[in-house]
């Protein structure tokens, strides 16, 4: 059989594929590709995060109000850049250690994910790579880094609603299904505890039929965003760290000190900066083409009562995700709502921030979805609704280490749908980055891995149209 995510790692190639006939066929597409910065400058904006998790981000703080200095200076106040924070100065660092916050902290992804916490990566997570004692390593890795979470949960007797229940892929089509079975099968050969189900065992656990199989992960989970920012925040100042919201980073000039400037006029100078922006990074005029930010949508109902809950029989609140590459995912929160995300994403031309107009279509298809998984769901409405960057990398593969050229500027980027896990972890490695440490994280195969290049406009939106139009066909049609 052939391993479970072969179709996924065929479509990562199509991407790749399309992205480099995009460049190379049109006359004089390399010229245009390096003036292509100059001639569409990106613009930074901010929408209004309206998720359910933003309701638990903390109080926000004053903003930059004045000229400074600092040995650390980190831009991106969510997992990331709290979590680095917190790790960097938890391990005694002795300097000044800032996190500068374009709005509030969990503005961005950290606040508007769909809250499954996944170990692995998404290029490794229910795929076979060919090194199994490497995949053994780093899940162990994001196993650790979820208990850690659940020991920073009790140290500061912060509640983050981390659930480590475990979490579902599960199958479109009896062909996945019986691909994944053989993936498994080798999987557990490999030392990694995945299972796989039949039918009726997803049924007893989330209530669905509409599934003829599914891959479960027992060490994986689910969370509460808002409320982990909070807890990182909490942590973080605890060990001495200053936050400053409402302060984005208009320019950043390189350099022995780096100076960083904001919007009103104030300056910082560091001896070291955490690229911690996800998405936004390109619009700091950093890894432009590393990854594409692509929007995902997320839709939330109200809580269900006892009988609706019954009538699905979501019995266990294992998170699950689906197996098609535009990828449909839900969780049960610990207040009975069910929230729903993926499905059809959208880019905007220039690695564009405002949100799609057509995103009305986007939510609808959410609640078609939803109630084709639980019929009896027919008549419910969704409270809430939201969208959120997601920083894809053309190969599913995150990267993190410190800029070619420029030593004292660290980043994480390409997180591709496994960041709620991963951005902690990475931040932990940031700080040991700072502090001299790579090479305790010298096996890591992201360690200053820059991903798969990505072209400039107008080539970049010709080839994620393409290879967006090729999942939409490919993919495996709901039952």
């Amino acid at each position: 059989m052939t391993p479970f995510k072969e179709r996924k790692s065929d479509r990562r190639r199509f991407l790749k594929i399309a992205t480099l006939s995009a460049t190379g066929s049109l006359a004089g597409a390399a010229a245009i590709n390096r003036i292509s910065p100059a001639l569409l400058p990106e613009e930074l904006v901010f929408d209004a995060n309206q998720s359910l998790w933003a309701r638990a981000l903390p109080p926000a703080h004053r903003p930059l109000d004045q000229d400074t200095e600092t040995e650390v200076a980190i831009i991106g106040g969510g997992f990331t850049g709290l979590a680095s924070a917190y790790y960097l100065k938890r391990s005694g660092w002795k300097g000044r250690v800032m996190v500068l916050e374009a709005r509030r902290c969990g503005h961005g992804a950290s606040g508007r994910n769909g809250a499954m916490l996944l170990t692995m990566t998404e290029d490794r997570y229910m795929a076979w790579s060919g090194d199994p004692a490497l995949d053994k390593r780093i899940y162990d890795l994001t196993v650790d880094n979820i208990r850690r979470l659940q020991a920073l949960e009790a140290e500061f007797q912060s509640d983050a609603e981390i659930d480590p229940v475990g979490a579902l892929q599960v199958c479109n089509t009896v062909e996945q299904a019986e691909q994944a079975r053989a993936f498994a099968e080798k999987a557990r050969g490999a030392g990694l505890p995945v299972e796989f189900w039949e039918r009726d065992q997803i049924t007893e656990a989330v209530g669905t039929r509409a599934y003829p199989g599914a891959l479960f992960d027992p060490h994986s989970g689910q969370l509460h965003p808002g409320k982990l920012v909070r807890l990182f925040q909490t942590a973080a100042e605890g060990e001495g760290v200053e936050i400053f919201e409402n302060s984005p980073i208009l320019r950043v000039a390189p350099g022995d000190p780096a100076r960083l400037s904001t919007v009103s006029g104030k300056t910082v100078k560091a001896a070291h900066v955490i690229l911690a922006t996800n998405a936004f990074t390109s619009k700091l005029g950093f890894l432009r083409s590393a990854t594409v930010p692509i929007f995902e949508y997320v839709a939330c109902t109200a809580p269900l009562s006892d009988t609706q809950l019954d009538s699905i029989g979501w019995r266990r609140r294992i998170p699950f995700n689906d197996s098609r590459t535009e990828v449909f995912y839900l969780g049960l929160t610990r207040d009975n709502r069910i929230h729903i995300g993926g499905g059809p994403t959208d880019y905007v031309f220039n690695n564009g921030l405002s949100v799609p107009p057509h995103s009305g279509l986007r939510f609808a298809r959410l609640g078609e979805e939803l109630r084709r998984i639980f019929p009896s769901l027919a008549g419910v409405q969704f409270e809430t609704t939201w969208n959120g960057l997601v920083d894809y990398s053309l190969d599913g593969t995150p990267s993190l280490g410190q800029l070619p050229h420029t030593p004292n500027f660290y980043y994480a980027i390409g997180f591709s749908g496994h960041g709620v896990n991963l951005t902690s972890l990475f931040g932990r490695i940031l700080a040991d980055l700072v502090r001299g440490r790579a090479a305790d994280w010298a096996w890591l195969p992201y360690l200053n891995r820059l991903p798969v290049y990505v072209p400039n406009e107008p080539w970049r939106s010709i080839a994620v149209d393409a290879a967006t139009w090729y999942y939409r066909w490919s993919d495996p049609k709901a039952p």
